[in-house]
């Protein structure tokens, strides 16, 4: 800040002082500016959210849906049910599934990991295997994902996430006694 002497020189005249410049220098500003804006470029493209690619098919026309109904071989396909409180089964049937061809597993490598990949092993076309995931009403999100995690973990890339079917149900419920 500029100061004001009033005390005289002397000879009787009053002394004023330099005036100082009142611009403010704009350089350190600009600098810390930088500086803070740099800061946050860094860290935003370090955090990064960690997410997965779920690609969904394309919607297609009732008549187109109904004319083409591909034959599917069952060794080219497993089908994964998520039931409640973590238990998950796993089974290469259609219609005549029975309680002895739901095979029940867990979410270890040694689990469902073990089952995709033995699958995929015995598959005649493993360009056309796909695995058919059906969660349960009482199946959590968490499972679900964890699946998934596995479908990207053993490089399947042909899965699906359908409803259970009713007869599939029916089976479940038979095994698990409810």
């Amino acid at each position: 800040m500029a100061q004001i002497d009033t005390a005289d020189s002397g000879d009787g005249k009053k002394v004023r002082s330099k005036k100082q410049s009142t611009k403010v220098d704009m350089a350190p500003l600009v600098d810390l500016g930088f500086l803070l804006i740099t800061f946050f470029m860094f860290a935003a493209t370090q955090i990064k959210p960690n997410v997965m690619n779920l690609n969904m098919p394309p919607k297609l026309d009732e008549k187109v849906e109904q004319s083409v109904k591909p034959e599917i071989d069952l060794r080219n396909s497993l089908s994964i049910v998520i039931g409640k409180e973590g238990k998950i089964f796993w089974h290469q049937k259609d219609q005549s599934l029975t309680a002895t061809d739901l095979n029940e597993t867990d979410y270890s490598a040694e689990g469902i990991r073990k089952v995709i990949t033995d699958a995929f092993a015995k598959a005649p076309q493993k360009d056309m295997f796909t695995v058919i995931i059906k969660p349960t009403d009482g199946a959590s999100y968490k499972n679900l994902v964890d699946v998934l995690d596995e479908m990207e973990i053993t490089k399947s890339t042909k899965y699906g996430i359908v409803e259970v079917a009713p007869y599939e149900q029916k089976v479940l419920d038979e095994k698990v006694g409810k």
